[in-house]
């Protein structure tokens, strides 16, 4: 079995590498060639985390173009005080052909790139071609890694960075100087973060809007990961209700975005509403974009099918890089 940990998969799967296998992971969900089953939610009241199991498996014809994996994903609220990261998480690899285990990832890491490479392929198909200003409200992982992502698709010249404690910030910021060419600073404000963005992309834990609809322009492109629960939000109804909506899967963003359920439930929008899946565009069954002023939105709760093709690009580029430790099983 071949084991990665976490240099490891960010040494295997570089950002624009994760991009190109979002998008495959998506179109193979909208042509209906994968199981995906609703992920398990574990609530682990007692020590205050949950746990969560996705499991997913990608058809083809070609025995080389089939995945199977599960992760295993936890998020402990106190792990910072035993010296841990609130998010951990494995994902295990498994032969399609025979269900033999193949290979175990870092699970965090993978994740953070695969959520983010989703954003990436969302904004390098829905965002104007000529967009030079990012924001970014958060400042974890998820933060840093979507800063990565945008800038793979798109020129871009400024980011601001807005989280509401400025020395997580000033650390983003830091470490990411040296990794994108767009020039870094922390925005005062959540309006002085989305004014003027061509692209915001919200990556918080908040249960309520990061920012105002007044503050959106016309033509904002905006990726939305952080709520993945119906109580829960990042983006306001009236900016939900004037965008081109676009998700990872109807399926799972009814049972798990907020961002569209409540708007849904007070009656301000309708099924209806989701324009298309992502995977639909990629394919060609749906357009995008259709004019420099329109706002576009996508939302994603994270499914399975990313880390199966998420990982079976890891796992090529660690077979022919040498990357990685084998063990026997």
């Amino acid at each position: 079995m071949l084991i990665l940990n976490a240099e490891d998969v960010r040494r295997a799967l570089p950002m624009r590498d994760a991009i190109e296998a979002m998008k495959q992971a998506f179109a193979a969900l909208s042509a209906n060639r994968t199981i995906v089953p609703a992920r398990i939610h574990m609530d682990l009241d007692r020590n205050e985390g949950v746990s969560l199991f996705m499991p997913a498996y990608v058809d083809d014809d070609d025995p080389e173009q089939q995945a199977l994996t599960i992760k295993a994903v936890s998020l402990f609220d106190h792990n910072q005080s035993h010296g841990l990261a609130r998010i951990q998480a494995a994902v295990l690899v498994l032969d399609p052909t025979t269900g033999c285990p193949i290979a175990m990832f870092e699970g965090a890491t993978l994740t953070g790139i695969r959520t983010a490479a989703a954003s990436g392929a969302a904004t390098d198909l829905l965002a104007r071609e000529d967009s030079r200003k990012l924001a970014v409200f958060g400042a974890g992982v998820q933060a840093r890694t979507h800063v990565e992502a945008v800038c793979a698709v798109r020129d871009i010249e400024e980011i601001a960075v807005y989280g509401p404690t400025l020395p997580k910030v000033e650390r983003l910021i830091e470490e990411m100087r040296c990794r994108v060419n767009g020039r870094l600073y922390a925005a005062a404000s959540q309006e002085d973060a989305a004014r003027d963005a061509d692209i915001i992309c919200a990556t918080t834990t908040s249960s309520t809007p990061i920012f105002e609809d007044v503050d959106v322009q016309p033509g904002t492109h905006i990726n939305a990961v952080g709520s993945y629960k119906p109580v829960n939000r990042e983006i306001p109804a009236e900016t939900v209700i004037r965008s081109l909506v676009v998700v990872d899967s109807r399926e799972a963003a009814w049972e798990e975005a907020g961002d569209l359920i409540q708007p849904l439930e007070a009656g301000q929008i309708t099924r209806n509403h989701i324009h298309a899946e992502l995977g639909e565009i990629v394919l060609g069954e749906k357009t995008g974009r259709s004019s420099s002023e329109q706002i576009t939105f996508f939302k994603s709760v994270g499914i399975a099918v990313q880390d199966a093709f998420a990982a079976k690009a890891a796992l090529a580029n660690a077979k022919a890089s040498g990357i990685g430790q084998t063990v026997d099983w």
